[in-house]
């Protein structure tokens, strides 16, 4: 064996040792509040990745999805070919310049939430992917009020994710886990249209 080789073997053996020695601290076990905002891509995509690594543990899992309404999705489809997988439910009348009509929004989002408070109570459901829920919350559609004060008293046998920008401050003050996702570069500003399976 070379000096460096020994000299790095040596180093990982020390890294090894303070990662079980950190790892042995982490004693706590609970269900986490996750919130996924920004301005970037991929709040949604990796609250779905979340999904199915859930699934692959035999876990329950229930998605319900505030906005997007009657817009096609790969992830929707996928979920109507696949419903043995994970309660998936569309409850959005769409964005709120397609609607242009608050009381409808305004309807929409409280029977959503309504059926997100059901999900979360259910002893059976193991993760529940709140989608766009902070896009609700920003428009002022819901109180955060009430939904900060449910989250606080929420079972903590299952974990919860809420995915959309602007997320409030509320919200990230009680939250577990706060991802901000950063656009860096995106090709809807260089004139592309949005791609399925990158987009939707």
């Amino acid at each position: 064996m070379t000096e460096d080789h020994a000299r790095h073997n040596a180093r990982m053996a020390r890294v090894a040792a303070a990662r079980e020695k950190m790892q042995a601290r982490r004693t706590l076990e609970r269900g986490l509040l996750i919130v996924h905002t920004g301005n970037g891509k991929g709040k949604s995509s990796s609250a779905f990745g979340m999904a199915i690594r859930s699934i692959g543990w035999g876990l329950k899992v229930a998605i319900l999805q505030y906005v997007k309404g009657k817009w096609e999705t790969g992830e929707r489809n996928f979920f109507d070919v696949h419903p043995e997988l994970a309660t998936f439910e569309v409850m959005g009348e769409g964005f709120t310049w397609d609607t242009q009509d608050r009381a409808l929004d305004i309807a929409a989002a409280q029977a959503a939430w309504e059926r997100s408070k059901a999900m979360i109570l259910d002893p059976d459901v193991d993760f529940v992917i709140l989608d766009e829920l902070n896009i609700v919350l920003r428009d002022d559609t819901l109180p955060i009020a009430e939904i900060v004060t449910f989250l606080k008293e929420r079972p903590l046998t299952k974990h919860i994710c809420i995915t959309g920008r602007n997320a409030k401050p509320e919200l990230l003050e009680i939250a577990d886990l706060i991802t901000d996702f950063t656009e860096v570069k995106h090709p809807y500003k260089a004139g592309f249209k949005a791609q399925k399976g990158v987009e939707y």
